[in-house]
């Protein structure tokens, strides 16, 4: 059978497995589905205050008011990394999660990984929902917003296509879950999430700017602003780079992990 065959005929396991993932998520929480809210709000909170008011980091005014918003403009920014870090962070330990249940029984290795982009999905739609909702109390919204399902089907494919591949070598070294931890860190300082992009050009010399650009995420949290906060269209060529990067790498990353996961069950 081919991947996305076999993918398909094992759809209802992707279900179950993402159903199981969300009940035991916040099982024995009295707050339960409350904290999918307060861990985002929390971070948000502790962003804006050290860079928001220590720094002085300035937003520019919305799209349709004068209103200057740094805690909005970071928001449209952590709902794009937030899906990309639970996406590739739950794939390397959805699959070693799932090791017992593949001795036991055939399944497409792949399923997991899936099931937990799906879950972290959710989390993203919820944050999503939160900052359009705001938005709209504000008055601030656009026709832009309905960019807002594309972006999430590019991240999602861009954090799956890198989280199959990381995961899957990650069972045969495990060095490789720790070096992921680490650039993790370093990527999310590498992308204007907690600072603009306008502030990273006037830092770098015109070379460093250069292979700056060339990060996918920035164009991602690009998007994100330029479509709930700024109330523009992103450019044509910014949404030609994410929607192929992303593509290219959820196949890339996924013929990799089918190549190497043949043998997966026995490291598992």
């Amino acid at each position: 059978m081919t991947t996305a065959a076999e993918l398909w005929a094992y759809r209802n396991l992707i279900y179950n497995l993402a159903q199981r993932e969300l009940r035991s998520r916040y099982k024995k929480s009295i707050l339960g589905w409350a904290w999918s809210l307060l861990n985002p709000a929390s971070t948000l909170v502790i962003f804006s205050v050290v860079f928001g008011v220590i720094f002085s980091s300035v937003a520019p005014p919305t799209g349709k008011s004068d209103t200057e918003s740094f805690a909005l403009y970071l928001f449209c920014a952590l709902v794009v990394w937030n899906f990309f870090s639970g996406t590739v962070n739950g794939s390397i330990s959805s699959l070693q999660a799932a090791g017992t249940l593949l001795n036991k029984v055939y399944f497409p290795p792949a399923c997991p990984a899936i099931a937990n982009m799906f879950t972290v999905m959710l989390q993203a739609l919820i944050e999503g929902g939160i900052l359009v909702a705001i938005m709209l109390a504000i008055g601030n919204v656009g026709p832009t917003f309905v960019l807002f399902p594309l972006l999430l089907v590019c991240v999602g494919l861009f954090g799956l296509g890198i989280g199959l591949f990381v995961s899957v070598y990650n069972v045969y070294l495990r060095d490789v879950g720790y070096l992921v931890s680490i650039g993790m860190n370093m990527l999310f300082y590498a992308t204007p999430i907690v600072y603009s992009a306008e502030q990273a050009q006037e830092a770098l010399p015109s070379w460093a700017w250069t292979g700056y650009k060339l990060n996918p995420l920035f164009h991602m949290v690009d998007w994100a602003r330029d479509a709930f906060y700024l109330l523009r269209w992103p450019g044509l060529p910014s949404i030609l780079a994410v929607v192929g990067v992303s593509l290219g790498t959820f196949l890339v990353g996924t013929a990799l992990f089918n190549r190497k996961a043949r043998n997966v069950i026995e490291e598992l």
